[in-house]
């Protein structure tokens, strides 16, 4: 796989920016090599932030952007034929290495949507994103994106041992896939945010086809601890998560975040524990799967909030060789 874009995609990108007026050659590669590849990405983009990045003043940036969202139809409403068409062009899935959890996914994780897996500890959430990051390298009629992906570790649950262990078993040649997953470690929340704005300028320099956040809300609850700061926790999640709908959506990007659980004590019946994050986070994920323990080395997945995937459950295995299905099923 090639990490930088082929030359007929830079020359397709040239064209397409060099249509918007006073944008002249320079100008356009200047914007690929700032991550502004497409039209999308420019109409996205902020007045202050295109400036600063391309060295123009904020009337030209301002002009760019609005020229870019009239070729694009930002504002303008749209057919619901013309959106189905293009999920069906565009929308690619990688698949978990379980048939049953492809199958609970709607066959696989998918790009232009956010899939949140949430549990508690050891339920398979870093497992699940490590399968994600080798098969998303798999070809396509192997249930991958021949991509690379981009992982946002904050807390330390990177291990590049399993990617050795998955990529073997998946017939992959280690050391490059190895080098096929780039790993940001954040500390802080501020790094965090940083890392994600950094992966939105990445993706299309690296053929970035899955961006992994584990975990989405480690840091925040360290920095955020008390009921006093629930409003600057909430207006910061909504800051991150509304740049990883960015990267799903204008860059189609399979976005895959894990989430903690925290135990609500006043409830008598049922599951006592919540994913944590609230509303901000329950309503950025596209898919939540809330995974949890069985026996030996078995974890059941169970849909929670979807727009048109059924509330199922679905059994899968972690083995050495990664996620598979539990034998019999």
């Amino acid at each position: 796989m090639e990490e930088h874009s082929a030359p007929e995609e830079m020359e397709t990108a040239l064209r397409e920016l060099k249509s918007i007026r006073g944008v002249g050659d320079a100008i356009a590669k200047k914007m690929i090599e700032e991550g502004y590849s497409s039209l999308q990405a420019l109409a996205v983009a902020t007045t202050a932030e295109l400036a600063q990045t391309l060295g123009i003043s904020e009337a030209k940036a301002r002009d760019i952007i609005q020229q870019a969202k009239r070729k694009v139809q930002i504002g303008i409403p749209r057919k619901a034929s013309e959106l189905l068409e293009e999920r069906q062009r565009y929308m690619g899935k990688i698949t978990t290495g379980s048939r049953m959890l492809d199958e609970l996914l709607g066959g696989g994780v998918k790009t232009q949507e956010i899939t949140e897996f949430v549990g508690e500890f050891g339920t398979g959430k870093s497992q699940i994103v490590h399968q994600l990051c080798v098969n998303v390298q798999l070809p396509v009629d192997r249930g991958g994106l021949e991509g690379r992906a981009l992982f946002l570790d904050t807390e330390g649950t990177f291990t590049p041992e399993r990617i050795c262990d998955m990529a073997s078993a998946a017939g992959l040649d280690v050391s490059r896939a190895l080098d096929n997953v780039e790993v940001y470690k954040a500390f802080t929340v501020e790094e965090q945010m940083l890392a994600a704005e950094r992966a939105w300028e990445e993706v299309d320099k690296k053929n970035i086809k899955l961006l992994v956040m584990d975990s989405l809300t480690a840091l925040f609850r360290v920095e955020f601890a008390g009921r006093e700061l629930l409003a600057p926790r909430a207006q910061k999640l909504g800051q991150l998560l509304n740049t990883l709908r960015r990267i799903a959506n204008h860059k189609n990007v399979a976005v895959v975040f894990t989430n903690q659980v925290m135990a609500h004590p006043d409830v008598f019946w049922g599951d006592p524990t919540r994913p944590y994050g609230g509303h901000v986070v329950g309503h950025a994920a596209t898919h939540r799967v809330f995974l949890r323990k069985s026996r030996h080395n078995t974890r059941i997945a169970r849909i929670i909030d979807s727009p048109y995937l059924p509330e199922i459950e679905r059994t899968f295995c972690i083995v050495r060789e990664g996620i598979r299905d539990v034998p019999g099923t």
